[in-house]
């Protein structure tokens, strides 16, 4: 049978499982002897049926084929003699002796006559050898154990005990490419087609209306609950194009299905189609979410729509060899690292979304706080006060009731916004600008008696606040205080919102006191779902971070907890968690994080679970000291997670990673600190005032100020109002600070990566993988190479590090993942590459078509953009990976949809070839950069410019080179590169805020630059050699390594010039980063261990940075030629 039969084979046995035939199942893998069903075979060994265990092992090997097989027949036949002899049967036990036993006398006739011999015995325990024989179900317990022992170490089952790893619902999705297939090869293709049969090709007839136009990318959908169940033909795959919320469509209950394609024009991602309005009964009976853009949904009978699982996301891929990712405990953040008061009971807590170490608490006094955990230091306290008493109609109610706490702080998720909830009718809304100061900026009075929960949504692209109350109301609010939606339906208090959304489809669920869930688009058209929460009281529901799984967590009023799973595609509970062990008095919180674990506060204690395990993992107390219900927040990365104490305070939990994070306290995510720094600061920023205008002083604070005149390297407005930014600030305060300087490999961690190949062709790009466990390198000749980082006991987070070496990774196939160099001259050629959010899949190119190929396989999936023009940089839209910005060498910037292979929209603004794209989900723009110096920022929305600029060249040089453009972790400043200069840009107004220019000991050309992971730290890289770590606020330098420091004395000493070309950000640990060099090797950097981090922030003194300062303790013994080498 051919390899593709083997294949198709399978995919059936995955349906007929989905599908529940059981008995066909197992005929199948009997039949076709590929997969040996170990876990059925359990089940019939345990239940004693014989028959059937001999008739499924037939399909694999005969008595006689091998030792092992022998054994394992004479091993069953064995036991069913032995169990017949135990109930007394004497005439079944000769049956089966002479019957079955009988073959295996000729290979050893002693053993069949000391067999037939137990017959004489009235009890065969009587037998020396069987003395220890128990009951039956323990002894074939152990015999199950050396079965499969045996069965493993047959050669006759190698390859046949592990099932292949397939998406859910395999087969069903490539039906789902074939019918989308067919339907774009249909003349006139409808919106609506009505598919009714596999039986014969689809066609559409012709239509009565204009063309369908293209399907877009959403998930399935579905609508108000019907009174009955309509036709098939109602389930139309195909909608009309989709409005900006797109009032039919519902994501609930179906998860984000997708999965690679074989149909070229659907590679990159794969999301999946609403449904038109009529459609009903979805939620009831769904569908099999399609697999990708456009895709056809085929029809299927009621049986199979009630046993249909998610098809998971593209998303969830990983390139990684081994078919799941380990977990270790030591993931979970379960150690001590820091305690603190608030001093009144923490009701509600959110670390910042991208400051890991940011916690805004809220408290049963109405207080709001925001703590920078890594320095203890509470920046910033907000008292409840109400704002404006005129406008609350229920504002003497209020004032009367003293009882007023925070039922839900939460960050926006641009981290530009805080929101703040209260037990009586109000929200506020803070703004926070990255300083120690949140400014009001909106309060509303959002509800009749207390608002219970409170988060942020983005429907039709517009930062929006979500509420819920005892009116029994969910509302939507813009952030200028208009109600945008109010949503009536539920019968009781609403006690928790989830709004969530799957590609472009925007929805919230709501959970009630009643234990009522219900679903709702942001139309006012009623709830799309209605079910009923396990416990049937208060129930938060929330989604993994990556949004493909649901989970709930609640209590019952009888105090019985509840953690459970659900399957989206059926409304459904798909597991149930164990381990609550006591009745709780009030409600159960929970979390989840990594997209791997949960945590519950029960007990006083933290209850964590494996998504996948319905028992407790692990527990921690954390010390002692919590209440009979904590609650529990994890930060975004998992990293560290705060729980509340009984003292009117909180924990922060750590792992490894979370430990190193809040030992990092020199990068604190803010401007400024507070107590004796600030005041300080107060002296010497005024000292300084007089170098710079007051309106640029003013500004500073706030908003970018305008270019101004570079000294020393550094704005001067940089500098006017520049305060410390680091514990070690005020304790070494008395201390001449110290430039750090590196020039010894002894000073830092580094790991030059190893080559499979001999090759020495320079890496011109270099990224890391979104996962951060891998690096990927394309040469100058067009070829890739992956290299990563396995999880060891060394290195048991599985993630980049200098402290080991990776391995230089190939597919089995030993395939090379190759651009199309043909009739290209590689010395002009500029190569460009980007990688999916997901790892799945990397698109480049070098002079050449761009090839996207598959990370797991380093297979071509497809190629487009034949030039000429050339692609020179590429990037995927943050929001649909179909869509595709690519900049070409004439100056141009074409917008690639590769769903259906065609350029969208021509950008046309540049002089010179394009050098570097970024996207800005927060302003919704393009921003661009060319060999011309110029920036250019386009629309996201209609692809037209909104402005152009050109870069501030220092006097003297040249307007040449290349120009990379990278955006904030803020997304709004933006670090520009040139090889004569750094520069942080406003780009919401395209203003300069900072400049740096090459000069003293880093004086050559800039080569390569990027932000750190966290953005608190720039990395730059000169053609001497030279690496600068500079802080990413003020462009001051902090570290300097030197060529000697990550290179050999050889390759110092010989004559070809040596030096970074490029440089990348590990995506997760702040201060790792990589180089790609001239001479075609690649290097990891870390800081020491005892350091953790490059260098301290530079002191001011009197406002004007010495940018020279003393060099550290340590010195080199090359000239000073050999280190700018």
């Amino acid at each position: 049978m051919s390899s593709l039969s083997r294949e198709l084979v399978f995919l059936i046995l995955q349906f007929l499982e989905e599908e529940k035939f059981k008995e066909s199942v197992h005929k199948l893998e009997k039949e076709s002897g590929f997969y040996f069903n170990m876990k059925y075979f359990d089940e019939k060994v345990q239940a004693g049926e014989w028959d059937e265990v001999e008739k499924y092992l037939s399909g694999f090997t005969k008595v006689d084929d091998n030792r092992y097989s022998m054994k394992i027949f004479f091993e069953i036949r064995k036991q069913k003699y032995l169990e017949a002899l135990d109930r007394q049967d004497k005439a079944k036990a000769v049956e089966i002796l002479v019957t079955d036993l009988k073959v295996f006398s000729t290979f050893n006739e002693e053993l069949y006559k000391e067999i037939t011999q137990l017959l004489t015995l009235s009890n065969f325990r009587e037998n020396e050898q069987l003395s220890k024989y128990g009951d039956t179900k323990t002894a074939r317990s152990i015999m199950l154990i050396e079965l499969k022992k045996l069965i493993e170490a047959n050669p006759l089952f190698r390859d046949k005990l592990t099932f292949p790893s397939l998406k859910s619902s395999r087969l069903r999705t490539l039906i789902n490419q074939s019918l989308n297939w067919q339907h774009q090869l249909c003349k006139n293709p409808r919106p609506n087609p009505d598919i009714k049969t596999l039986f014969t090709d689809h066609t559409c007839t012709p239509p009565n209306g204009p063309l369908a136009p293209t399907p877009v990318n959403l998930p399935v959908a579905a609508v108000a609950k019907p009174a009955s169940y309509t036709s098939l033909g109602a389930h139309n795959p195909f909608p009309p194009t989709a409005g900006p919320a797109n009032s039919s469509a519902l994501a609930g209950w179906m998860a984000n299905p997708s999965a690679p394609s074989s149909v070229q024009a659907s590679v990159v991602t794969a999301s999946s189609i609403p449904l038109a309005q009529n459609q009903v009964s979805v939620l009831k009976h769904p569908r099999t979410p399609p697999t990708n853009p456009g895709m056809v949904d085929y029809p299927e009978h009621e049986q199979f729509m009630k046993r249909l699982r998610p098809t998971p996301s593209i998303e969830e891929v990983t390139y990684p060899t081994s078919r799941q990712q380990t977990w270790s405990l030591d993931d979970l953040p379960r150690t001590v690292a820091v305690t603190l008061h608030q001093g009144s009971t923490v009701t509600s807590m959110d670390f910042h979304p991208t400051h890991q170490t940011l916690l805004l608490v809220g408290s049963n006094n109405g207080e709001i706080t925001l703590w920078e955990l890594a320095m203890r230091d509470r920046l910033v306290s907000k008292p409840f006060k109400i704002w404006d008493m005129a406008s609350l109609p229920y504002q003497a109610s209020i004032v009367k009731d003293a009882q007023i706490s925070v039922s839900r702080v939460a960050w926006s998720p641009d981290g530009n916004f805080v929101g703040a909830a209260f037990t009586k009718h109000l929200i506020q809304l803070y703004t926070y600008a990255g300083s120690n100061e949140l400014r009001q900026h909106l309060q509303i009075d959002a509800h009749v008696g207390g608002v219970n929960d409170l988060a942020f949504a983005h429907p039709n692209k517009q930062l929006c606040v979500v509420t819920c109350g005892d009116d029994k109301i969910i509302k939507v609010w813009d952030l200028s205080g208009r109600k945008l939606f109010n949503f009536e339906g539920h019968e009781a208090p609403v006690y928790s919102i989830c709004p969530h959304h799957k590609e472009n489809i925007q929805f919230i669920f709501s959970t009630a006191l009643d234990g009522k869930i219900k679903a709702w688009l942001y139309d006012n058209m009623g709830s799309r779902v209605d079910y009923d929460a396990p416990g049937h009281w208060c129930t938060t529901m929330l989604y993994s971070a990556d949004g493909s799984r649901l989970f709930s967590c609640g209590t019952s009023k009888e105090g019985d907890s509840f953690l459970v799973e659900w399957n989206e595609s059926e409304g459904t509970i798909k597991r149930t968690y164990v381990g609550f062990r006591k009745k709780s008095t009030g409600v159960v919180q929970f979390d989840t994080t990594q997209n791997h674990f949960l945590a519950v506060g029960e007990d006083s204690q933290i209850k964590f679970w494996d998504m996948d395990n319905v028992n407790v993992l692990a527990s921690a107390d954390a010390e002692g000291g919590l209440p009979s219900l904590p609650r529990l927040r994890f930060s975004k990365d998992g990293n560290l997670l705060a729980v509340t104490t009984a003292d009117n305070g909180f924990k922060i939990l750590t792992n490894a990673l979370g430990h190193r994070s809040l030992r990092a306290v020199e990068n604190p995510p803010f401007e400024a600190l507070r107590g004796p720094i600030e005041s300080a600061v107060k002296v010497s920023a005024n000292s300084a005032v007089s170098s710079v205008s007051p309106v640029n002083c003013k500004v500073e604070r706030s908003s970018p100020v305008r270019p101004s005149p570079i000294i020393n390297g550094v704005d001067p407005a940089s500098r006017s109002m520049e305060k410390p930014r680091s514990v070690d600030d005020v304790i070494d305060k008395a201390k001449p600070w110290q430039l750090a300087e590196i020039v010894d490999s002894g000073q830092c961690r580094l790991v030059t990566l190893p080559e499979s190949t001999e090759s020495s062709c320079k890496a011109v790009r270099l990224l890391y993988t979104n996962s951060g466990g891998g690096i990927l390198a394309l040469g100058s000749n067009g070829v890739q190479k992956l290299w990563k980082w396995p999880r060891t006991e060394q290195n048991p987070s599985g993630k980049a590090t200098a402290s080991v070496v990776p391995q230089h990774w190939l597919p089995s196939s030993g395939l090379l993942m190759t651009n199309d160099v043909t009739v290209v001259n590689l010395e002009e050629a500029v190569p460009c590459i980007a990688l999916s959010k997901n790892d799945s899949y990397v698109m480049s190119a070098t002079g050449g078509k761009v090839s996207l190929f598959n990370m797991m396989t380093f297979k071509v999936m497809t190629t487009f953009m034949l030039p000429p023009p050339a692609s020179t940089f590429l990037a995927f839209h943050p929001q649909d990976n179909n869509i595709i910005a690519i900049g070409m060498d004439d100056s141009t910037i074409h917008i690639y949809n590769v769903r259906v292979d065609e350029v969208k929209s021509k950008l046309k603004g540049h002089q010179k070839r394009i050098t570097g794209l970024a996207f800005s989900t927060n302003l919704n723009i393009l921003v661009s950069s060319g060999a011309d110096a110029q920036l250019c920022v386009w629309s996201i929305d209609t692809w037209e410019k909104r402005k152009s600029i050109a870069i501030q060249i220092p006097s003297g040089k040249a307007p040449n080179g290349d120009t990379r453009v990278h955006f904030h972790t803020d997304q709004i400043r933006i670090l520009v590169v040139h090889e004569t200069q750094l520069a942080i840009y406003d780009a919401s107004k395209m203003e300069r805020i900072r400049q740096w220019v090459p000069q003293d000991m880093l004086s050559a050309p800039i080569s390569c630059a990027t932000y750190s992971c966290h953005s608190q730290l720039v990395f730059a890289t000169f053609c001497d050699g030279n690496i600068g770590v500079f802080d990413a606020d003020t462009l001051r330098l902090r570290c300097q390594i030197a060529l000697s420091a990550y290179t050999s004395t050889s390759v110092l000493s010989g004559s070809q010039a040596v030096y970074p070309v490029v440089v990348a950000a590990h995506p997760i640990e702040p201060n790792q980063f990589a180089v790609g060099l001239t001479d075609g090797s690649v290097k990891v950097l870390e800081p020491v261990e005892s350091e953790g981090k490059w260098g301290v922030s530079p002191p001011l003194d009197n406002g004007i940075l010495n940018v020279r300062t003393t060099s550290s303790s340590t010195t080199s013994n090359h000239t000073p030629d050999q280190l700018q080498r």
